[in-house]
């Protein structure tokens, strides 16, 4: 009895470890801690199935990849960006989306980069 009672108290401490590790590393954790501080990070998935998230200056964005043909190979050819709705864009200056634009043709060069509106048409002002 008492050999079952600490069986079960060992595999209960590697159940709270296992857990708090899983919690540490969650990347929904790193991109809320990322927008708190206002760093950048960019959350991608390579599966081009599923949109990425990034954070900037403490905005948060969604990015919804598309496929389609270049000229050597089918790649992600367009990214449709807009902003979460629970951030604040407000105080962001083009420049700051350009670096945004940067970063993700970091990742996908070929890519053309579409912007939900009212960003669209901030970029497009003179």
């Amino acid at each position: 009895m008492v050999w079952l009672l600490r069986l079960l108290l060992v595999f209960l401490l590697f159940f709270i470890v296992f857990l708090t590790i899983k919690f540490l590393l969650k990347p929904t954790r790193k991109l809320e801690a990322a927008r708190k501080h206002k760093r950048f990070l960019l959350l991608d998935n390579e599966e081009v199935i599923k949109n990425f998230q990034l954070t900037y200056n403490g905005a948060l964005f969604t990015g919804e990849k598309y496929l389609g043909a270049t000229k050597n190979s089918i790649d992600v050819v367009s990214i449709l960006l807009s902003p979460d709705p629970s951030t604040s864009i407000q105080g962001l200056a083009k420049e700051d989306f350009y670096f945004i634009e940067k970063k993700i043709h970091e990742k996908y060069p070929v890519a053309q980069i579409n912007w939900k509106s009212p960003i669209d048409e901030f970029l497009h002002q003179k």
